[in-house]
């Protein structure tokens, strides 16, 4: 069942790999800091997903002054991702959801992309610090980026509350 406004977001814990080694992240430690910019992407290494990333990297200023951390989540795994992001200057942290049980939990798991396996979608979730959903958009097409001004008006009407 889809996840819809106003839900609550499902809560976990998933690794990323930093300089110093794998961390794990986990969803209510970062909500007790600031809202959550969920963006989940099909497979590091292709040309839409590091647009997507690239751009959102080149505009993390605004989302920290939209009081937001944003996240990357996809079922690559961490060195992969560790690698494609110092490849592309991607600096969005990246979560691997390697078993793809967090995919499954936002209903975004995309069965059989090209034949290779299942992935995540492309999709957003903008998650209050109260763990409540207040925008969420899963692409068509795994080839179309989000629309990044709605998710921005989103963290917007946070602050405005």
């Amino acid at each position: 069942m889809a996840l819809s406004v106003g839900s609550l977001a499902p809560d976990f814990t998933l690794s990323s790999k930093f300089p110093e080694g794998i961390k794990q992240i986990h969803l209510k430690e970062e909500l007790a800091k600031k809202n959550v910019v969920l963006l989940f992407f099909p497979m590091a290494f292709t040309p839409v997903c590091t647009q997507e990333m690239c751009t959102v990297s080149s505009s993390l200023n605004e989302y920290a002054k939209l009081d937001a951390q944003v996240f990357g989540i996809s079922v690559d795994n961490p060195f992969a991702q560790e690698a494609w992001a110092k490849k592309e200057g991607i600096t969005i942290p990246l979560l691997s959801d390697l078993n793809k049980e967090v995919c499954r939990a936002y209903d975004v798991l995309l069965p059989g992309l090209l034949g290779i396996g299942d992935v995540a979608a492309r999709a957003v979730f903008v998650i209050d610090k109260a763990q409540r959903i207040v925008y969420r958009e899963v692409t068509a097409s795994p080839l179309e980026l989000p629309r990044f001004e709605p998710i921005k008006e989103a963290l917007q009407s946070i602050l405005s509350r």
